[in-house]
């Protein structure tokens, strides 16, 4: 049986599965890495954990694959961080990820350089704290001796294919979530590195995400047991990848997706790069060769693990057992999940969260359910921004929140749109497995991976009837936290 091989390279760990034809898990590995906050807002990683990591999974993958044939392997992690290498293909300095938050001056130069409105319309966003543009101005800034040492900037999953290959390569997907790719014509915007006096050689190539970008060098078959020679291929970036992982495409109208994960993201696939004129949700490349729209409430199950935490005697279960028992509304509570600022609608990574109309009343199911209502709620008002660019009429559910009735109900009647469980794995490994099916020839195009990969769906989950008041009142609420932080 052949088998392709799909890595994430996640902010938590890596994990590596192995897939059959049909998509089906064949074996799993996981390794982990630390993440350092050396700094208040500063997260970042070291990309030689990454490489001991990838070692590490793909090693314990080979021994449980014992002498089965891989075909191929797909690649897919963390967007925006920024991987800053010489001319040797040595790291400089630790990679800033996705969530660092140090390069707000670094934004600011961007948009005095570029109108806002200009940047959206090119890119598809506007200039965001976390993307790997501004990373590159911050090294520029802060660090001039190394940034006159820097050959090429990498995003976290392409330092993965070259470590295995030597490519110095990347896909639309990904690059699309660095700041600096036009997304109509899929190419660096030599304009825009030019108002910022940046060279697009910094950049690598970019292409499609299921073309082959290398093959697996010997001295990486020989550390992880695999044979040398296997097509690597470029991948997508996390979201995209795991919205493959799930069948969701533009070849599939009018499906999307929901994860209920650490982050909420709602992700709909979309033909045309039409932009949010506001830049309140991101647009980016799809790996299908379309695009997609995506929203990201940042602290959703997060909102409820931190919950949770207070409660360490009590397990989850009894806690949404108790939420069930709260009224909708909670009897006047709302809980506004901005706990680590937020993305989407507001762009304000200075936000922070609250429990407003707290009484002598509300006990703790109370709380646990005005969280589960105030990310529902969330999402709903980013929903309300994406959808009339793009909609959907039903989304595939993922993520540790959804396997709760009960939030599914009340994120399905907060955007007002069915929501489905999937049978089974999914996940961005899953996606850049299915794209390692393409590149590897087992299937002549992605459109008819999807179509054989597909998982199975679960009925809906009926949505949640008579959310119009509260959202109203949450979005009053959001408001007046708004206006308290918008110094």
């Amino acid at each position: 049986m052949s088998l392709v091989l799909g890595l994430d390279l996640g902010t938590s760990g890596l994990k590596a599965v192995a897939l059959s034809a049909r998509g089906q898990k064949v074996a799993e590995a996981r390794a982990g890495y630390p993440l350092h906050t050396p700094r208040p807002g500063w997260t970042e990683q070291d990309p030689l954990d990454w490489a001991r990591a990838a070692q590490e999974a793909l090693r314990a993958l080979c021994e449980q694959l014992g002498g089965a044939e891989v075909v191929g392997i797909g690649l897919s992690g963390q967007m925006h961080g920024a991987v800053f290498l010489d001319k040797a293909g040595n790291p400089l300095c630790p990679a800033p990820l996705w969530n660092d938050q140090r390069t707000a001056l670094e934004v600011e130069q961007i948009e005095q350089a570029i109108p806002r409105s200009e940047l959206i319309r090119r890119t598809g966003n506007g200039a965001v704290t976390g993307f790997q543009l501004p990373k590159l101005l911050w090294l520029r800034n802060q660090h001039p001796a190394l940034f006159q040492r820097l050959h090429k900037v990498l995003l976290p999953k392409d330092y993965l294919a070259f470590l295995l290959t030597g490519a110095l390569s990347t896909e639309y997907s990904d690059a699309s979530g660095i700041g600096a790719l036009n997304l109509a014509e899929k190419r660096w915007d030599t304009d825009i590195l030019q108002a910022l006096s940046l060279s697009p050689d910094l950049f690598p190539e970019v292409g499609e995400s299921q073309r082959v970008v290398g093959h697996l060098s010997p001295a990486w078959a020989q550390a992880t047991g695999l044979q040398a020679g296997i097509p690597v291929v470029a991948g997508a970036g996390d979201n995209a990848a795991a919205a493959l992982g799930l069948g969701v495409s533009r070849h599939r109208a009018g499906v999307g997706s929901l994860s209920l994960g650490t982050s909420g993201v709602i992700f709909i696939p979309t033909e045309q790069p039409t932009p949010e004129p506001e830049g309140r949700v991101h647009l980016f490349a799809h790996a299908d060769g379309g695009y997609h729209l995506l929203g990201v409430t940042l602290s959703a199950a997060g909102s409820l693990e931190w919950l949770r935490g207070l409660f360490p005697e009590v397990g989850l279960e009894t806690l949404l057992e108790e939420a069930l028992q709260a009224p909708l509304g909670c009897e006047g509570l709302y809980f506004l999940p901005f706990l680590a600022g937020e993305r989407s609608p507001y762009l304000a990574p200075h936000l922070r969260g609250a429990f407003l109309g707290l009484s002598l009343a509300h006990r703790r199911g109370h709380l646990v359910r005005a969280v589960l209502e105030g990310v529902a709620l969330s999402l709903g008002e980013v929903y309300r921004v994406m959808r009339p660019l793009a909609g959907a009429q039903r989304l595939l559910a993922t993520g540790g929140g959804s396997a709760s009735d009960l939030w599914l109900a009340l994120a399905g009647g907060a955007l007002g749109v069915p929501i489905h469980r999937v049978v089974g794995d999914e996940g961005a490994a899953r996606g850049a497995g299915i794209l390692a099916l393409v590149g590897a020839g087992v299937y002549p195009s992605l459109r008819e991976a999807l179509e054989a990969t597909a998982p199975a769906e679960q009925p809906a989950t009926p949505p949640l009837e008579g959310l119009e008041p509260l959202r109203k009142g949450y979005a009053q609420a959001v408001e007046k936290v708004l206006e308290l932080y918008k110094n």
